[in-house]
């Protein structure tokens, strides 16, 4: 294990592995069989469930939730206050071979040409074995239902289903569905309330823009 991953009051299980330059942040926990790849960095206050794998080089932010059996692999950032529930799976490599051509050669596990990034931001949820594509983007307090195929990039505060994932209406930043979609998908100037925390939002198109909770 690092100095950086053994300081600043991060508890790491005896059976994790933890290789040289993993940043760690203060509160932290990584509990057992976990593997982090050089060059990983998490933030402040967040879990790493058993047996989840981190690869080289990806960016973690606060307080985020990964449970167990998770896959994250290289050129995956994934921002503050996310939640990755068990079993998720994210790739890089839209067209993977194991060798070269010829079938003479393995193509190195390392990032190359055909690595592709994923981003999640902030307050995102994605449920239990999920896999998750490349080159795209899960937004803002986006939550993916459990068991989806993400193939292209989910709008902020959308609540999508299914293989490969489809927008079922949109989500508050508490996580209670304000809009299930029933026929078209956009909807033009229309405001919304949340039923249990009362935030309000701006829904015009694909675009949420949330508004000032009332008094």
């Amino acid at each position: 294990m690092s100095t950086a991953a053994a300081k600043n009051d991060v508890y790491v299980h005896p059976s994790a592995l933890i290789e040289e330059g993993v940043q760690i942040g203060s509160g932290s926990s990584i509990w057992d069989n976990v593997h982090i790849r050089r060059g990983a960095h998490i933030g402040k206050e967040c879990i790493v469930g058993e047996k989840s794998y981190i690869a080289y080089d990806v960016q973690i932010g606060n307080r985020v939730k990964i449970n167990a059996f998770v896959y994250i692999c290289a050129a995956v950032t994934i921002e503050d206050g996310v939640m990755i529930s068990a079993g998720t799976v994210f790739t890089n490599d839209r067209f993977p071979r194991a060798t070269t051509s010829d079938l003479r050669k393995l193509r190195p596990s390392a990032p190359d040409q055909h690595t592709l990034p994923t981003l999640v931001r902030e307050g995102a949820t994605i449920g239990a074995q999920c896999t998750i594509g490349n080159d795209l983007t899960i937004g803002r307090f986006a939550m993916v239902g459990m068991g989806s195929v993400i193939t292209k990039s989910v709008p902020d505060f959308q609540l999508v289903v299914g293989s490969p994932a489809h927008p079922m209406g949109w989500v508050c930043r508490c996580g209670e569905p304000i809009c299930r979609f029933k026929g078209e998908v956009a909807l033009h100037a229309l405001q919304l309330d949340c039923p249990k925390c009362k935030l309000s939002y701006l829904i015009n198109h694909s675009t949420v823009t949330e508004l000032a909770p009332p008094r």
